[in-house]
This record gives C-alpha cells, sequence and structure tokens, in this order.
C-alpha cells in the first residue's frame, strides 16, 4: 500500500471518499473577469488588439497583447488569478504578472465592482491605475490610465 502525502494547506474537508484533494472553485473575483474573454481593439495611449482567454482549470486568465505604445511595439502575455504559493491558502486579491518581448515584468491587481474595472499597478490602492467602465452589454470598455506625476492616457477597448 502506498503512503497519501496531504498537503498541510489542505483540510480534511478538502479530501473526498478516495483521498483526493477537492479544489476549490476560482473566486469570484477571478470569474468575474469572464467578461473580458474575448478579442479586443485597443484605442487611445496604446492601439493595437488583446485577447483574453481562460487557461485549462479556470483558475488563471491569460492576455495576449500586441500593441503600439509611445511609438513603441509592445507584445506580451498576462497571467491574471489568485496567488497560491506551496504550502499557504488562496490569496484573496486577483493579480497579475506581465511579461513583454522587451524583458520586463509588471505586477497589477485586478477588481471588478459592478461594470468598474480597477486595475492598480503594483499593489492595490497604488497611485499608478486603471479605472475603466463596461458599456454597450459589454462590447466596450473606456476607461483612463493615471500615474503619479501625470503621464496617463485615456483608451477604449472595443469586442471584435
Amino acid at each position: 500500500m502506498t503512503e497519501q502525502h496531504i498537503p498541510t494547506d489542505v483540510t480534511a474537508d478538502q479530501i473526498d471518499a478516495s483521498g483526493q484533494e477537492q479544489l476549490a472553485p476560482p473566486s469570484a473575483g477571478l470569474a468575474a473577469l469572464d467578461r473580458l474573454v474575448g478579442s479586443w481593439t485597443v484605442t487611445g495611449g496604446a492601439e493595437g488588439t488583446v485577447t483574453y482567454e481562460w487557461m485549462t482549470g479556470g483558475y488563471f486568465l491569460l492576455q495576449r497583447v500586441e500593441l503600439q505604445q509611445f511609438g513603441q511595439p509592445v507584445t506580451g502575455l498576462e497571467v491574471i488569478g489568485n496567488l497560491h504559493p506551496f504550502g499557504e491558502p488562496v490569496g484573496e486579491d486577483v493579480v497579475s504578472r506581465f511579461y513583454d518581448s522587451m524583458g520586463n515584468t509588471l505586477d497589477y491587481v485586478y477588481e471588478l465592482t459592478g461594470d468598474t474595472l480597477m486595475i492598480w499597478g503594483g499593489a492595490k490602492g497604488s497611485p499608478a491605475y486603471f479605472e475603466g467602465r463596461f458599456s454597450d452589454g459589454d462590447s466596450t470598455m473606456a476607461g483612463e490610465w493615471v500615474y503619479p506625476g501625470g503621464g496617463g492616457y485615456a483608451s477604449t477597448m472595443t469586442r471584435l
């Protein structure tokens, strides 16, 4: 008989009769971002297309970016979800890391309340953020990036 190993962050009520871990569903905050799934044309301070899709399992939303911003191409991938480090509980905030073709990594926190999407640069409550609103039956997301000291820009996404 093989000995079973149960991770320390799993409680007895998360184990089924066969001894398998029962995963909690993705968080409500993450599931709310389903409104982003699909391809969008971006206009404003950055121009191009972005596509959102769920990773198998539904625990991570992937954003693929093909933009021109400040005269430079921006190609990248963003992974959005709740942190769940080994041996620890799932984090409450919906966070992301963006990776671009120039070697940059940028961290964000997402929060969707009603039709308003907030994306903070770095930590939640940061002075660098995007605030936008869904409209037209979720076919448009219009808002603005705000940066401390200026330099922000308007941005509109229109569903393809």
